[in-house]
């Protein structure tokens, strides 16, 4: 191998995260051919982890590591949401026996690779393709594992439980959740509740702020708020809130 490649090797061990995936892509957009990556794995500098990914010899890949991997080396629009950004922000309302799933967030096109979906990880990964919130709308730098991962903000993580509701998420746990969320910020909601979609998703979290009597929702202005007309059966049997003609489960009423 020549001097030049030797020092190519070097940079790239020395700005390597521990715990993080090579992507293919990502190497030859910086200068490492398909061929040179070839040779790295051929000489034990590299292994394989599935196709068009590598990853050092001897190292532990989490799903943090991969998912830091994916946001850094490639453009995909995929972030930690609903309850699992809820849990890593310490905002979640049960202590759960099991390990919750991931759930992942994207717009409706995205494909996650395969190398991704196909590892072993140690919880379950659901990944829940929307555009019922503008994509990159209130979203932040988190760190974990000592990497740093692109998570919903309080405001977008509860209405993203309240997107999967009643059919993916319990929506007892999802009133229970945003009961505890008394810092949410007004001007943040506003702007996630004017260009949400969905208008379950609206009517259920206005209703549900307005029975926890949150202070903050005194500044969101409701008006600007497009809440659709008709009724909505969230759940068959539930109890008629006339104010957001929504059905809801009886026990979020008492």
């Amino acid at each position: 191998m020549t001097t030049n490649n030797d020092k190519k090797l070097m940079s790239l061990l020395s700005s390597h995260i521990p715990g993080t995936v090579l992507l293919a892509s990502w190497l030859e957009k910086n200068g490492f051919s398909r061929d040179l990556q070839q040779y790295y794995l051929k000489s034990g500098w590299l292994e394989s982890y599935g196709i068009g990914a590598f990853k050092r010899p001897n190292e532990n890949v989490k799903w943090t590591g991969a998912l830091n991997s994916l946001q850094r080396q490639t453009e995909l629009q995929v972030h930690v949401g609903g309850l699992t950004s809820i849990s890593l922000q310490g905002l979640s309302h049960y202590v759960r026996m099991e390990k919750e799933p991931l759930y992942l967030f994207s717009p409706q096109y995205v494909k996650l690779p395969k190398w991704f979906l196909n590892q072993e990880w140690s919880t379950q990964i659901i990944h829940v393709k929307t555009k019922f919130l503008p994509a990159n709308s209130a979203l932040f730098e988190y760190s974990r594992d000592g990497l740093k991962l692109q998570l919903s903000c309080p405001e977008r993580a509860i209405l993203e439980c309240l997107y999967l509701a009643p059919d993916r998420f319990e929506m007892m746990e999802g009133y229970q959740i945003l009961e505890g969320l008394v810092n949410l910020r007004p001007k943040v909601l506003q702007e996630l509740l004017e260009n949400c979609s969905s208008i379950k998703v609206k009517r259920l979290f206005l209703f549900m702020a307005s029975k926890a009597r949150h202070q903050w929702l005194d500044f969101v202005d409701q008006t600007r708020i497009e809440l659709g007309t008709g009724d909505r059966v969230i759940v068959k049997g539930g109890i008629y809130i006339s104010k957001y003609k929504i059905s809801v489960p009886k026990e979020i009423t008492v």
